[in-house]
């Protein structure tokens, strides 16, 4: 049965920091890409961060270069968004997605990914 989850989303202030993780199984998971994508109210789920395969090359979105980190453990079959000095622009349902040999340059496109989890909320307070 293939699940991916995403948890540890929830509410904090202007500058506060904010780890997500996105557990996966029911498939092979190291040989995977997997990205964080986000929605915020009335606008297109946008890419956010990508990580690769196990040669963990990593990708980000220029709104978060800075301030977000992308980590995989395959191990645990998990990765991870460490968040810090979040604004309020960054209020949103956070997804992390999971595909295999996308091309890697649209790896902000949302159709290139065959595998979701659920959301988990993040609110940022001003």
């Amino acid at each position: 049965d293939v699940q991916l989850q995403a948890s540890g989303g929830g509410l904090v202030q202007t500058g506060g920091s904010l780890r997500l993780s996105c557990a996966a199984s029911g498939f092979t998971f190291d040989d995977k890409v997997i990205s964080w994508f986000r929605q915020a109210p009335g606008k297109e789920r946008e890419g956010i961060s990508c990580i690769s395969d196990r040669f963990v090359s990593t990708y980000y979105a220029d709104s978060v270069k800075g301030r977000f980190t992308i980590s995989r453990d395959n191990a645990k079959n998990s990765v991870f968004l460490q968040m810090s000095d979040l604004k309020p622009e960054d209020t949103a349902v956070y997804y992390c997605a999971a595909d295999r040999s996308i091309i890697l340059s649209q790896w902000r496109n949302v159709h290139e990914y065959d595998y979701w989890g659920q959301g988990t909320q993040v609110t940022v307070s001003s």
